[in-house]
């Protein structure tokens, strides 16, 4: 049983725990964290997004953010977006390679499967700008059907057209975008 922080508005934990079930039954916050792939082309800059599996509990078959799982009772944010891109992707990071890129808050109700899901998430933003090959990873089935690269500017098009192969939350792509003007362009 996944058991997380029940967190204030600002992603601190108050002391409760809730596990994962009741938080998505009720919309309890709790914390989560994203990793954001990216990669500097001649063209542009380019996003690593994973297509989710059919079997996942929310927008399953839609790409998504590259890395992103919730945050366990006790831990990190960092330490939980390294354990997410390694049991995901089969990537190897180390803290220094991941830069934070800012915070986000998710909130919705919506139905999968025939059973309503309540989503209320600090959502904790990193960036991975280290090379990588998509042919060598280890996807975790269960997880993640597929990955693919995509320009930044698809991205943008189809988030700002309600593009149903995309279910990138906002938050996070605004949050990727600030650190791309910043550190990249």
């Amino acid at each position: 049983m996944e058991i997380f922080d029940v967190v204030d508005e600002n992603g601190i934990p108050t002391g409760e725990v809730v596990d994962r079930k009741k938080a998505h039954r009720e919309g309890i916050r709790h914390r989560t964290a994203h990793v954001w792939i990216i990669r500097k082309t001649d063209t542009g800059v380019q996003v690593l997004l994973q297509k989710r599996s059919e079997n996942k509990d929310s927008f399953p078959g839609q790409y998504d953010t590259s890395s992103a799982g919730h945050i366990p009772a006790g831990d990190e944010p960092v330490e939980s977006a390294i354990r997410e891109l390694k049991e995901e992707l089969g990537i190897d990071a180390v803290p220094e390679q991941l830069k934070y890129a800012g915070s986000f808050h998710v909130q919705y109700e919506e139905e999968f499967h025939g059973e309503m899901f309540r989503d209320n998430e600090y959502a904790n933003v990193f960036v991975y700008d280290e090379e990588v090959d998509i042919s060598s990873l280890i996807l975790q089935e269960e997880e993640v059907e597929r990955v693919d690269w995509f320009d930044i500017s698809e991205l943008k098009r189809g988030l700002e057209t309600d593009d149903p192969r995309f279910c990138v939350p906002p938050g996070g792509f605004k949050a990727v975008m600030q650190y791309i003007d910043l550190y990249v362009s």
